[in-house]
This record gives structure tokens, sequence and C-alpha cells, in this order.
């Protein structure tokens, strides 16, 4: 019972993969190629935890693949090189010998890094998988994007974060053992924040501190967990998606939605000298004349 819970019911087929339909329902863009084994380069981009790489796995299990998997957190072009080596060994593009090579994170692999698999890509030696956090129009090279078909995964939504709750309490050993009564999951289902792995950890806490029976209550879940952290990345997708939400809530005089994307911000770890220049700079151009009085009271509170 060393691995944690999401490790261990981790979907190893794709009928038990929980979440993207519209990648791998019964019409879902994917499930064809899965089913003929026929898999193109693809890169996957969406949040953490959401099973970019047990879809990857999934695919290779199900196509009948050498699989594999490098984290460009640790690895680099020697790592890479020595998977193509053997991949070459392989068959041709898109044949049942193809290996499939994911690379989680693959935003942070450099220029030179990504160069090093387009050879590779561009023959058919592999079929690249890679999974990222951020948008791969910004942060994978063009050569590489253009060989590779981009697919967004989405957040889990309440249902598929309470059915994979479901198959916790069900499937697993050690959890399908306790005496466990859910009678809340709004606080569970919150925190998860549409995070999988996170939803199974909170649960896995919270199930590993309390004395059977165990009733599982939102002032529970609360007890046992410290603040939820907003998801906000100050360099990455968010940091512009929410800054624009801001601005277009003040643009469209809805100042409830404005304070909560402005604390959003700020409980994100937002540089406060960003949002004044924002606001300095929507006085000017987006309120201008209507209010000449915006404008110096942004300027104020940047220079406060």
């Amino acid at each position: 019972m060393n691995e944690p819970l999401a490790e261990r019911i981790r979907p190893k087929t794709l009928d038990d993969y929980i979440s993207q339909q519209h990648l791998v329902g019964k019409t879902g863009a994917l499930t064809e190629h899965i089913k003929r084994g026929i898999i193109p380069s693809l890169i996957f981009w969406g949040p953490p935890g959401i099973g970019k790489t047990t879809l990857a796995n999934i695919i290779a299990k199900e196509s009948k693949r050498p699989f594999y998997t490098l984290s460009a957190i640790s690895s680099g072009v020697k790592d890479v090189r020595e998977i193509i080596e053997k991949a070459k060994q392989g068959g041709g593009l898109f044949t049942e010998k193809n290996p499939i090579l994911f690379i989680d994170e693959i935003h942070r692999f450099s220029k030179s890094q990504q160069d090093s698999l387009l050879g590779a890509v561009e023959k058919g030696w592999v079929t690249l998988i890679g999974a990222t956090t951020e948008n791969p129009s910004f942060e994978v090279i063009p050569a590489l994007l253009s060989r590779c078909q981009v697919y967004v995964l989405n957040s889990f939504s309440k249902k598929d974060l309470e059915d994979l709750l479901q198959r916790a309490l069900k499937e697993d050993a050690y959890i399908s053992k306790k005496n466990i009564i859910v009678e809340e999951t709004e606080a569970l289902l919150r925190a998860s924040g549409g995070d999988a792995r996170k939803l199974l950890n909170i649960f896995e806490l919270v199930v590993n501190t309390e004395k059977e029976p165990i009733r599982i209550t939102n002032d529970l879940v609360l007890s046992k967990i410290q603040k939820n952290t907003v998801l906000y990345d100050k360099t990455g997708e968010q940091h512009y998606d929410i800054v624009s939400a801001f601005i277009k809530s003040i643009r469209g005089s809805d100042p409830n939605a404005a304070v909560y994307w402005l604390a959003r911000m700020i409980e994100g770890g937002e540089d406060a000298k960003f949002i004044a220049r924002r606001m300095l700079i929507l006085a000017s151009e987006d309120i201008g004349n209507a209010n000449p009085t915006a404008l110096i009271l942004a300027n104020n509170t940047f220079q406060a």
C-alpha cells in the first residue's frame, strides 16, 4: 500500500477512462484512431491531474505499441537520442511496430531539445505524444507543432469526480475494506478544483487519519486540509486569462465579477504593480474621456 490511491486506481483501459469524452467517447476524436492502432503524433494540452499521462499509456496499450516515456524536467537530448536509436529498429510510419515516445511537461524542453525530435517524428521512427499544461502555440517550436495534432483535455466535471470517488470506494483493495460513509462531497469536490489526482489525494488523507466508521462530511474534509490554494500561474496561460477576465468585467460594468477576478489574482500571488499597471492602461484606453477622473485615480493607485 505504498502507492498513492491515484496510482492504485489508475485506469488501464479506454473503457475505464473517466472524462474527456470529446476525445475518447463513442464518437470521440481519438476513439477510431486508437481502435485501428493508427496513432498520429499528438500533444495533450490541459491542467494538471486530468489524465494526460494515463491516456498516453492507454493509447500505447490499446494500440499494442512499444512505449517509452521521458520527463522533460529530468531528461535531455542524450536521453531522446537513445530512445530514437532503439525505435529505429521498429517499423515505419503508423505501423504496429512504431513505438510511442511520451514526453511529460514537453513545454520544459528547450528549442534544441525539441529540435532533436524533428527527424524521428518526420521519418516515423517514433510517434510522439507530448503533455503540457501550457499553450503549445507558445511553448512548442513551430516545426514540431506542425507535425503534431493538438488536443485539449478539460478539467474533470463534478460528475466525473463523483464517478472517480465511487470507483475508489468500490475498487481499491485498501479503501473498499474500510467502513466509509460518504455523507457530503461538496468540500471535497471544491478543494480538488477539477483535478482528479488532487481529489484522490485529499480523500486518501481524510481516510488515513480517521478511525472507522468514517463519515465523510464537508466539515471533516475542511478540517484535514489547509486553506485551498487558488490555481494560478503568474507566468503561464492562466496569468493572461484571468487578467483579461478582470479587464473585461470592468469594461462590461460588472463590479462583482471584477472584484472576483481581482481577488483571484491577489490570492494567487500576482504582483500588485502588474495589476495597477493594467488598471492604468484600462483607465487610459478603455474608459478615457468617458470618465477622466478614472485615469487620475488609477495613476494615484499605481504611485501609492
